[in-house]
Order: C-alpha cells, then sequence, then structure tokens
C-alpha cells in the first residue's frame, strides 16, 4: 500500500510506502524478514510480487511453495511448514523500490516483541539481505536481540534482482538452512 502526505513547509506529497500484515499461522519457528515490499509487490499484493525475485523459487526447494503454485496455495505452505514471512518495516517513505531509496527518517518497524510474545515457538529469523538485517539493528532498542534469548539470527543473500553478485544456485545452498531447520523441528 502506498498512501500520500503532505510535508509541512513542502509543496509537493510523499509518498509513503506501507508493509503486509505477517504470514504467519499459529505455531511459525522460523520467521523470514525482507525490508519492505517492492512497488510490483505492492501491486499485485503479495510478498516477493516481483517474478524476477528468487524468493519463491527458494521457497519451491525448502518446502514446495513455488511460483507456480497460487499465491494463497503458496501461503499455505508456509504456514504448513511452520514458515513466517514479514518485514522490518511497517511504513517509510521509499521512491520505487530499492532497499537504498529507504528514508531512514521516516522507517518504522514493525512490531517485533508482540509478535515473539504471541509467536513463542520461533526459533530462528533470517534475514532477507543485509539491508534487511541493516534496518533491523537501526531501528530495535540496542537490547533487542538479546531480549530474543535462544534465537538463532542468521543473514541470507538477498533474493532480489538487485542482487546479481551471486547466482541462484549458491543463493540456494545457504537458504537451505531453513529446509535442515525446518525438518529437524527446531527453526
Amino acid at each position: 500500500m502506498t498512501g500520500s502526505v503532505e510535508m509541512p513547509g513542502e509543496p509537493s506529497k510523499i509518498s509513503v510506502t506501507k508493509g503486509f500484515p505477517p504470514i504467519l499461522g499459529n505455531n511459525a519457528r522460523v520467521l523470514i524478514l525482507g525490508s519492505l515490499p517492492s512497488q510490483k509487490s505492492l501491486q499485485t499484493n503479495e510478498y516477493y510480487g516481483n517474478p524476477q525475485n528468487a524468493f519463491w523459487r527458494v521457497m519451491s526447494e525448502i518446502c514446495g511453495a513455488g511460483p507456480d503454485k497460487l499465491y494463497e496455495d503458496r501461503v499455505r505452505i508456509l504456514i504448513a511448514n511452520s514458515i513466517a514471512v514479514w518485514d522490518v518495516l511497517a511504513s517509510s517513505v521509499r521512491p520505487g523500490s530499492m532497499d537504498s531509496a529507504i528514508d531512514g527518517n521516516t522507517a518504522c518497524a514493525n512490531d517485533f516483541q508482540s509478535l515473539m510474545t504471541d509467536q513463542p515457538a520461533i526459533r530462528m529469523v533470517c534475514f532477507n539481505g543485509q539491508a534487511a538485517e541493516r534496518l533491523f539493528d537501526k531501528l530495535l532498542s540496542p537490547d533487542a536481540r538479546h531480549s530474543m534469548e535462544g534465537i538463532n539470527f542468521v543473514t541470507l543473500p538477498s533474493t532480489s534482482p538487485a542482487y546479481a553478485a551471486m547466482c541462484f544456485a549458491d543463493k540456494l545452498r545457504q537458504w537451505m538452512v531453513i529446509k535442515a531447520a525446518v525438518a529437524a523441528g527446531q527453526g
């Protein structure tokens, strides 16, 4: 979702990007965090809605939630596999879809404390790229990770098409940590 707001003293409107609610079942063990939905995701009203983003190809290998399935089916498969998806940001000004364009002064984090209280089975938090991790560290209190005792934090290579420095096979190899965690029931 995007909305326009008038900023005091400025003649033009600034577009604020608002994120989606989490993909979340009752017993999530792994939480995957992106930064903020891209413009294409906002248009499709789907997480990772850009077909060039490798996220759903990766999820196909991890749990069968591939891009060949309807979005609603992919969501059900993630939930059935105890995988949750959310973004670090609830909203921010970001012209376009690049994480580098996120205006840090307008960035508002999602409520992770409530999520973790409601979802005590989460044992692993995976950042979809370094930008998501940096935003998480910047916007949450300095003790946020420490208060999430017993949770394994993992930074994975971004599935974004903007991150072309690594081939799909190499990205997938690192993302398979999620499959291993889900299979072991550890998350």
